[in-house]
């Protein structure tokens, strides 16, 4: 049988066309596939307190993973822990070894070319802390106390804008100097990321040490693979019913020491 060069474009655009649909209906499959199985791949960090870490008992915890598995809950099923780096939480969603990636990631176009994003889920932020025996209630309480804070960091920048003139910042080369510093008491507050200061207060629960003023807040989102529509419909949906219920503030009070507050959608 012979095509005309119309019939030929013409059935060519209607295989394309169905093939699209195919391909539609594959990348929507997640959610189904979620429920079929009644079990949720949830990647998750295991190196980056608060927010995922390994406990005493061995077991992973913090505030992903308090997340992780609430958005089981919520769809009832069971919730798979996938244990992830920052190399590779991207990789493990793209090759389907986790459905969702719950891991402090930052929405940026870049990674929105590769892969989707829910609405925020949590902050992710840089902030002053200190004992709690030590009133702070504004950047003008910071005037004639020391605060240490690592050279050229967020933090620095941020707390140099925000602090009085008379506060007097002691700058250290890295993250470890500036932990070292505050917990031998060279200075009285730090000035650093939530999860250096988590892991510091985590080693040191003697310190009685707390969230006291905020610099920075960058909010956290959750990674589904991209087209899974479906997916992240119904895990914006649990997200927003979880701002709404106070469920998203009460983890973060728990793990950050500080509720939520208002996140992009």
């Amino acid at each position: 049988m012979n095509f005309s060069k119309r019939q030929f474009v013409a059935a060519t655009l209607a295989l394309s066309a169905g093939l699209g649909s195919l391909g539609a209906a594959h990348a929507q499959s997640g959610l189904d596939d979620v429920m079929k199985a009644k079990v949720i791949k949830i990647a998750i960090p295991t190196d980056f307190p608060p927010y995922g870490f390994v406990g005493t008992d061995l077991q992973p915890q913090g505030l992903d993973v308090d997340t992780a598995k609430m958005i089981a809950a919520k769809l009832g099923v069971k919730v798979e822990l996938v244990a992830v780096t920052s190399a590779n939480r991207i990789p493990y969603l793209q090759t389907k070894k986790a459905d969702l990636v719950i891991s402090t990631l930052g929405k940026n176009p870049e990674r929105e070319k590769v892969i989707d994003f829910t609405a925020a889920y949590s902050p992710f932020f840089q902030a002053v802390f200190a004992a709690k025996s030590l009133g702070i209630s504004g950047f003008a309480d910071l005037a004639d106390k020391t605060v240490g804070v690592t050279r050229g960091a967020i933090e620095d920048q941020e707390l140099t804008k925000l602090a009085p003139a008379n506060a007097d910042i002691k700058r250290f080369e890295d993250n470890n100097a500036t932990v070292s510093a505050f917990v031998s008491g060279q200075v009285q507050l730090i000035a650093t990321g939530a999860s250096v200061a988590g892991n510091m207060m985590a080693r040191n629960p003697q310190l009685g040490t707390e969230f006291k003023l905020l610099l920075k807040d960058s909010p956290n989102f959750i990674g589904v693979a991209k087209g899974e529509d479906a997916l992240r419909t119904k895990v914006n949906e649990i997200i927003a019913a979880a701002k709404a219920s106070g469920e998203i503030d009460t983890m973060a009070k728990k793990w950050l020491g500080r509720p939520a507050g208002k996140l992009p959608e």
